[in-house]
């Protein structure tokens, strides 16, 4: 076998390639069932994305590092976008449920989701920027439709919203990449890695932040950040989960490569530690002032994602950066699942006050939600504390000291907002929340346990991480 048959390694691309057949046979065979009876793409939808991070996870280590003459990246960070994507998806089409069972738009939606999730992959599995404005188009346009599909006035909105904020951010990200095409001679990471130190500073410059910016509209960082709250008030509950959580786990990688071949006479950390910073000030403060739980949740993904760019500033100057940045992924996405199922297991919930009286008639529930938003915080031992923990030491050994204090405070102002989530649960229940005291009947039993088995796991990840922790430590 010649060196460029086994670089053309179609089986090591299994994981995309199950999202990417499902898809279209979902989209195929909605077509031919009726409308109202298309619960066996649901099945196959599942069965997929279960295959997909199965597939990704039991890749065999010690294989090439590289695939297609260096384009795509076998390597650990792809490794964990393969695995939490699919099982993030997995959780959003259990939560959903109850929203996509029987619509005209079944066999779509999962069509949609799986096409979704297959552009996140590529975009934290690529190392060259032409597969990455590939993987960002077809991360992007499917959410589009995913926003519209509730059918409101409010979704017609958050949908023309993302949809211009996204086109801007794919040409700011397209004029990056053909500036620094240009300049290196190479799309490949690889060849941009050698090109780019001798290559004029201004231009270098200019492309990593058209490039960088461009990303925040799926990480859902400062600047590209705008769509997020409407788009999580006005969807449905399962889709605001997938937009909150799915996207921003294969832009995160992507920026964390980006920044780790650009050169030393280019500040890109210091870009990346500015963005962080005011994605964690603004998210925060916007939060304090929402009633709508949604859109609470919506600005709290934002906050997080300042967090998690700490460890992208200082990829290239912190040992250990990088496996920071995929555990604080990892244990987020867990954490926003959890938050976000208890919040599908209670539809008609929409304001901060309709949860008084949450805790007496579900205390399980309430539970999880506090679990889940007391991680969001950072408080030990949840799974986010751990992840904090992480993304706080390799940000202080990297010298970005002034973000780790400046991290410190805003986790201290997000307490505010959260604590104002779970609140009113323990509040009696007073005569406006009739009807709103038990969950409806047509939310799902398996809802209802997604909701325990998450909140559960929070909580198991925390204690786990933390074991772990101090034996490496010790």
């Amino acid at each position: 076998m010649t060196a460029m048959a086994m670089d053309m390694d179609y089986p090591a691309l299994l994981p995309e390639i199950i999202l990417l057949a499902t898809a279209v046979l979902v989209l195929l065979g909605g077509s031919f069932l009726p409308r109202t009876r298309q619960h066996p793409t649901r099945w196959l939808t599942l069965g997929a994305l279960v295959a997909s991070a199965a597939t990704g996870m039991a890749a065999v280590p010690g294989g090439p590092e590289s695939i297609f003459s260096g384009t795509y990246a076998l390597d650990p960070s792809t490794a964990v976008v393969r695995m939490a994507a699919p099982l993030a998806t997995l959780v959003v089409v259990l939560l959903g449920r109850h929203e996509f069972a029987g619509t005209a738009r079944e066999s779509e939606t999962y069509a949609l989701l799986l096409l979704a999730t297959l552009g996140t992959v590529v975009i934290g599995g690529t190392t060259d920027l032409l597969v990455l404005v590939a993987g960002y188009l077809l991360a992007s346009i499917p959410l589009y439709a995913l926003i519209g599909l509730s059918r409101s006035g409010m979704a017609a909105e958050a949908t023309l919203k993302t949809y211009l904020i996204g086109a801007l951010s794919g040409v700011l990200l397209m004029a990056g990449v053909a500036v620094l095409t240009a300049v290196a001679g190479t799309s490949g990471y690889a060849g941009m890695t050698e090109a780019l130190p001798q290559a004029p500073q201004a231009a270098v410059a200019g492309g990593a932040v058209a490039v960088l910016i461009g990303l925040t509209f799926k990480a859902g960082a400062v600047p590209g950040h705008f769509w997020i709250p409407d788009a999580s008030q006005a969807s449905g509950i399962g889709i605001a989960a997938f937009i909150t959580t799915v996207p921003k786990i294969g832009a995160l990688v992507a920026m964390g490569r980006l920044v780790a071949l650009m050169p030393a006479t280019v500040d890109v950390p210091l870009l990346v530690a500015v963005l962080a910073a005011a994605s964690m000030g603004i998210g925060n403060l916007a939060a304090l002032a929402q009633e709508n739980v949604r859109r609470l949740l919506g600005w709290s993904t934002v906050s997080q994602v300042g967090y998690l760019l700490m460890p992208v500033a200082v990829i290239t100057r912190s040992e250990g950066a990088s496996v920071a940045l995929l555990a604080y992924i990892v244990f987020y996405a867990l954490t926003n699942l959890a938050v976000f199922a208890v919040v599908a297991c209670f539809p008609r919930r929409e304001e901060l006050g309709d949860w008084v009286g949450l805790a007496r008639g579900h205390p399980w529930l309430t539970g999880s939600l506090v679990v889940g938003a007391l991680s969001l915080v950072g408080t030990p031992p949840t799974a986010v504390f751990l992840g904090k923990v992480a993304v706080f030491t390799v940000a202080w050994n990297g010298g970005m000291s002034w973000l780790v204090v400046f991290a410190a405070a805003n986790t201290v102002l997000s307490l505010v907002y959260y604590l104002r989530l779970i609140r009113p649960a323990f509040h009696p229940a007073g005569d406006c929340s009739t009807g709103l005291s038990t969950a409806p009947r047509e939310v799902a039993r398996t809802v209802v346990a997604t909701a325990m088995v998450l909140g559960a796991l929070v909580l198991a990840a925390g204690a786990v991480g933390a074991g772990i922790w101090f034996a490496v430590a010790g």
